[in-house]
C-alpha cells in the first residue's frame, strides 16, 4: 500500500483524506439510521394505547422524547396539547410539522458531505491524472536528446493510480449516499404518517378542554 501511495505521488493525499472522511460518515450513518433508533415498530401503537383515556405525565413524555426520533415528534405533539388544551387543530399540526422538520434535518446530517465527496473524488482523481500527464510531458527532453524513463514511469503511475483511486472512493460513496437518501425519505414518510394518526387522537383532549 505504501508503495502505491509513493507511486501515485502527492496528488493522492487529498483522495486519502476523502476516503477516511467518507468511511467515517458511512459508519456513523449506518449506526444512526438504524430503525430502532429512528422509528421503533411498536412505538406508535404503544403511545396510542397509553393516551387512550388520558394524557400522560410529563415524565412519561420526557421518556418518550428520549426513546427515538419518532418519540421526539410524538412528544412534541403531546407537550403542545398538555400545555395548551384549548389549541386548534392547525396549531397542533404546526407543532408536529416543526418537530418533523427538525427530525428530518437530524436524519440528513452529514449526507451533503458524503454527496460532496462522491462528486469531488473523480475530479480529484482527474487532477492527479493531469499532474501525471504534466510529468510525462516533462520527461521528454526538449532538445531531442531522448526521454527520462524513470520520470516517464512516475508520470504514468501518478496518472493511473489517482484516476483509479478517485473512482474507488466515488463509486461506494455515491451508492451509500443514494441508499441513505432513500432511507431518510422512507423514515420521513413514517414520521409524517405517525403524526397524521396522532392529530385526531390528541384533538379529543383539546375538544374536552374547549367544552370545559
Amino acid at each position: 500500500m505504501i508503495s502505491i501511495i509513493q507511486a501515485a505521488g502527492w496528488p493522492i493525499w487529498p483522495l486519502i483524506l476523502c476516503s477516511v472522511v467518507a468511511l467515517a460518515l458511512i459508519i456513523e450513518r449506518l449506526m444512526s439510521l438504524r430503525p430502532l433508533r429512528i422509528a421503533p415498530a411498536t412505538l406508535l401503537e404503544e403511545v396510542l394505547t397509553v393516551t387512550r383515556q388520558s394524557l400522560p405525565a410529563p415524565e412519561v413524555v420526557n421518556k418518550l422524547h428520549d426513546n427515538s426520533v419518532l418519540g421526539q415528534v410524538l412528544a412534541a405533539g403531546l407537550r403542545t396539547v398538555i400545555s395548551e388544551p384549548r389549541l386548534a387543530e392547525a396549531a397542533l399540526r404546526q407543532s408536529f410539522e416543526s418537530a418533523g422538520r427538525s427530525a428530518v434535518h437530524q436524519l440528513e446530517r452529514y449526507l451533503n458531505t458524503l454527496g460532496t465527496i462522491a462528486a469531488a473524488a473523480p475530479l480529484l482523481g482527474l487532477f492527479g491524472t493531469v499532474v501525471g500527464m504534466i510529468e510525462i510531458f516533462g520527461s521528454q527532453a526538449p532538445t531531442g536528446g531522448g526521454s527520462n524513463p524513470a520520470l516517464l514511469a512516475h508520470g504514468i503511475s501518478v496518472a493511473l493510480y489517482n484516476t483509479a483511486f478517485g473512482l474507488i472512493i466515488a463509486i461506494p460513496s455515491l451508492m451509500f449516499y443514494r441508499y441513505f437518501r432513500g432511507l431518510v425519505d422512507q423514515m420521513a414518510l413514517t414520521l409524517e404518517l405517525a403524526a397524521e394518526r396522532m392529530v385526531p387522537h390528541l384533538m379529543r383532549f383539546a375538544v374536552r378542554g374547549n367544552a370545559a
